[in-house]
């Protein structure tokens, strides 16, 4: 579990209200191969069960884990993961969520790729629904999640080192599949953008706003393709009543090439930031 690089590494795990999960995120950070500098959950709200969940974890983790939480008033991801990011120390952010585990590898891989002026965005395997049970009840194996993937995912279960950096700047740059569980920024770059649009609540469209925002500010994204592995725990899926308002926010920030949100993370930010 080595740490040697010359750049700090904060991994952001955003959740809410799903401890079983969560456990299986927090456990695949254990078995990285490489550790970040340290852990930051941004909690939207969870009830106590999730707090003693990660102190629990704590003892099995030899890093620092910070939880940060707000109460509970609906689904305020950009919001909490402002909120995470302004107390996170590490100069890089990797970003996943509390429904994902991660390959060994994940943070090794996503390191290697890291550059200045650079973002990173990867891909998932999506697990069925039986699969989940099984690793909820029993834990996670690469056997289970290399077997268990549906929607056409299989392949990206696959890890070839060599491969993934070749096409890490030659892979569809633009594409429109942007995964918020797998995801690597510099933390300048993020405040310089204001971070996450927190007029965006609900499900749907922060990851890609603030994406295409960066974008428009000059980072550019590499594609993190065989490498950087992680596993989606099935779970039903969530409302869909504000997408469409956040993919209209999504949309004008493309168009109109905005580069800066209004209601950001800057609130957060004390004056040595």
């Amino acid at each position: 579990m080595k740490r040697k690089r010359d750049f700090t590494v904060t991994l952001l795990v955003s959740t809410y209200n799903k401890p079983d999960y969560l456990r299986q995120t927090l456990l695949s950070v254990a078995r990285q191969t490489v550790l970040p500098d340290e852990v930051v959950i941004a909690d939207d709200g969870s009830t106590d069960e999730t707090r003693q969940l990660i102190d629990e974890i704590r003892t099995l983790i030899p890093i620092p884990i910070q939880r940060v939480w707000h109460p509970d008033t609906g689904f305020r991801l950009s919001e909490i993961r402002n909120k995470a990011i302004a107390a996170a120390k590490g100069e890089y952010i990797i970003q996943t969520d509390g429904d994902i585990v991660l390959g060994r590898h994940f943070v090794a891989d996503h390191t290697a790729i890291a550059e200045h002026g650079w973002l990173v965005c990867g891909s998932r395997v999506y697990l069925g629904p039986k699969t989940t049970e099984r690793i909820l009840n029993k834990g996670f194996s690469r056997f289970r999640g290399l077997f268990g993937s549906q929607h056409g995912s299989f392949a990206n279960s696959f890890r070839i080192g060599w491969l993934g950096r070749y096409l890490s700047k030659r892979y569809d740059r633009k594409a429109t599949h942007i995964r918020g569980c797998n995801m690597a920024f510099w933390r300048q770059d993020l405040i310089a953008a204001n971070g996450y649009n927190e007029d965006i609540v609900g499900y749907g469209a922060e990851d890609g706003e603030i994406v295409h925002r960066m974008r428009n500010g000059g980072v550019k994204n590499k594609m993190l393709k065989f490498g950087g592995i992680v596993y989606h725990l099935w779970h039903p899926l969530l409302s869909r009543d504000c997408l469409a308002a956040n993919q209209n926010i999504h949309t004008r920030t493309k168009t109109e090439g905005i580069t800066r949100c209004e209601n950001g993370i800057d609130k957060y930010l004390n004056d040595k930031q």
